[in-house]
């Protein structure tokens, strides 16, 4: 299960994701789940859980950062920044391309039908992939009690960094106290809040310092980023707000993190430099935090205390996805259409295991499409 993977064969594998993975974090997650657990057994199920709950730990993209943190764990440095890397780029690519043609022509291209049947299915692709990570992570009742009170919370207390950090610190007390041990230290994760700079005009210096700001302090889901975008790009009139619009259509409906916006909105701003600069200034604080936490993960799981919060933010992460799966369905499922995809993409995906996630997505997007004809 530990043995290093050939480089070619992480940069195949994360180009595919690339070029696939639609549908937000939650969704990456799943589809990386069924590559890397389900059909290669490069990780186990343990290992994947373990990764997933470290990424939603840091600041930056999740899914981005798992596919950092599983570069890392199966190809050393090398692999790391070949993961990285692989999955990031085609969606910049394709953004980049959109974001030329909107500069040109002012507009996005009608994309819409075929979006309206692909989120039902990313549901139902979601909801397969934490089955089975819920019960491997289901370890004891105490757990469960974890579990299904961050699901509760999640509803009424926005901050997921705030829930998963809280689950795993109280679940470690608790474990100490039943266990009747001492804590020999404490440390405090301290949650630095980086003004984010505001001026009248950008240079591609101030993209680099605005996005590398925002990569280094944006917790939780990707769609957190747009919230910063509008204080810090839209308020100031650097960026109009039917621009920043536009910018989340991309985001929803190109493969690959939600995050590779900011290449579509640094093209508007300052052209092909300015998508490059702001694309790399966004994702570099990603790098440097899955290389600065990921040794420390083995101390984590070999020790007892350190593994009780561990668990509990496995348990959390679980829980916070399926809260992204219920959300969501409100949403997305408002009709008779999109009820009928979400049921024809459950079938498949929990009656049919091995049905590879990207097709489930192609049946959600022609289905739709064939739908809203009628």
């Amino acid at each position: 299960m530990l043995e290093k993977i050939n480089n070619k064969e992480i940069a195949k594998i994360f180009l595919k994701l690339g070029f696939t993975a639609f549908g937000g974090p939650a969704a990456h997650t799943a589809m990386m789940r069924e590559e890397f657990v389900v059909k290669r057994n490069w990780l186990s199920e343990q290992q994947f859980l373990d990764l997933m709950g470290a990424t939603n730990l840091i600041p930056g993209p999740n899914s981005t950062e798992l596919a950092i943190h599983i570069g890392k764990e199966k190809g050393g440095w090398k692999g790391m920044l070949i993961a990285g890397s692989c999955f990031i780029l085609p969606a910049v690519f394709i953004t980049g391309i959109l974001a030329y043609l909107y500069k040109l022509y002012g507009q996005l291209p009608q994309v819409g039908p075929f979006v309206y049947g692909i989120k039902p299915a990313i549901i139902a692709i979601i909801l397969a992939a934490v089955y089975p990570l819920g019960k491997k992570s289901l370890k004891s009742k105490e757990l469960a009690f974890v579990g299904m009170s961050v699901l509760i919370l999640s509803f009424f207390v926005l901050n997921e960094i705030l829930l998963m950090f809280g689950a795993g610190l109280l679940f470690m007390l608790y474990v100490t106290i039943r266990e009747r041990k001492t804590l020999n230290s404490i440390f405090p994760l301290a949650m630095i809040s980086v003004p984010l700079a505001t001026t009248a005009t950008v240079t591609n210096m101030n993209l680099f310092w605005i996005f590398l700001k925002i990569g280094a302090v944006l917790y939780g889901s990707g769609y957190v980023l747009f919230a910063f975008l509008d204080t810090e790009l839209v308020a100031t009139g650097i960026l109009s707000h039917q621009q920043l619009i536009d910018a989340i259509a991309v985001g929803q409906f190109t493969p690959g993190p939600v995050t590779s916006s900011v290449t579509f909105i640094g093209y508007q701003i300052n052209g092909f430099w300015g998508a490059v600069i702001s694309t790399f200034a966004v994702f570099l604080p990603s790098f440097v935090f899955v290389a600065l936490l990921n040794p420390l993960l083995k101390f984590m799981r070999n020790s007892k205390l350190f593994s009780s919060f561990l668990d509990a933010v496995n348990i959390a992460s679980v829980a916070l996805i399926f809260s992204v799966c219920i959300i969501m369905g409100q949403e997305v499922i408002t009709d008779w259409r999109t009820v009928v995809i979400a049921i024809v993409s459950l079938i498949l995906t929990f009656g049919f295991r091995k049905v590879n996630s990207i097709l489930i997505i192609l049946m959600g997007s022609v289905l739709g499409y064939c739908l809203t004809l009628m």
